[in-house]
């Protein structure tokens, strides 16, 4: 029987590949001692689907992509003390707002012989966009670490804290040699938010911006850099408009880059 003392969460999923999701089912024995301490009563990853339940914390992954999302994350909302995201969908659109940069209709027709089926949005856009969120872990995925953190936080009455310091200070702290400086590789790390162990440079590649835009992140200067190195406009522009192309400290940047050949 449901100890109705803990506190209940709960984990809903939107327009995502469940990725940060697994984050959770990742957290092996963690995610156990987890379960003694709340009542996890939606999760459809794991089992539990109660999806109009009152909760204290709802987790939110993915972004709101189809006219359904968007009445979906408002009845969360009301039936959520506090409102976590996840992932680069949630906090920024995701991969899928790479349709926000050209037609989404145009696309649809290119892909399904009958589109006027598909329930789908113009835009694919940040949870943020749509309700006040309390919380937000960004990654693509998130790391199971940061998820056990900001809920052990709150279980013990403590605001949780993130870092949107640049990947370049974790670089420094595990003694990783910079990719740019000592091989002329492209890197986004000057302008991503650190979180992700600085994974790609210790294995001697640039980082992708997996965790999105850092604090400060001057991108500008380092497109130019980039340019530099040798990329051409669209190489240039694809380095930002990838996971966090609807962050607006990538997009402004990596559209002025697109199609402009060898500049």
């Amino acid at each position: 029987m449901m100890d109705e003392t803990k506190p209940r969460i709960a984990v809903h999923k939107f327009t995502s590949c469940d990725g940060c999701q697994l984050a959770f089912l990742n957290a092996g024995e963690d995610l156990l001692a987890l379960a003694e301490r709340v009542n996890i009563v939606h999760f459809a990853e794991a089992g539990p689907i109660d999806p109009d339940a009152q909760v204290d914390i709802a987790f939110i992954e993915g972004s709101v992509s189809t006219p359904d999302e968007i009445e979906r994350i408002n009845r969360i909302r009301e039936r959520s003390r506090y409102l976590i995201i996840i992932g680069a969908c949630a906090t920024s659109g995701g991969l899928q707002a790479l349709r926000n940069l050209a037609s989404a209709p145009q696309w649809l027709s290119a892909v399904y012989p009958d589109p006027q089926h598909v329930a789908s949005l113009d835009t694919s856009t940040p949870i943020s966009r749509h309700v006040k969120v309390d919380l937000e872990l960004w990654g693509c995925p998130v790391s199971t670490r940061q998820i056990i953190a900001a809920l052990s936080a709150l279980l013990n009455g403590v605001d949780p804290t993130v870092t949107n310091q640049k990947l370049c200070m974790e670089c420094k702290r595990d003694q990783a040699v910079c990719v740019m400086v000592a091989r002329g590789t492209a890197c986004l790390g000057p302008v991503t938010r650190s979180g992700c162990g600085a994974l790609c440079p210790q294995f001697e590649r640039g980082c992708y911006g997996c965790y999105g835009p850092s604090e400060n992140p001057n991108a500008g200067a380092l497109t130019t850099r980039f340019a530099g190195l040798g990329l051409v406009g669209d190489d240039i522009a694809r380095l930002l408009l990838s996971y966090h192309s609807a962050a607006p400290e990538f997009f402004n940047t990596g559209v002025r880059w697109l199609g402009s050949g060898d500049e």
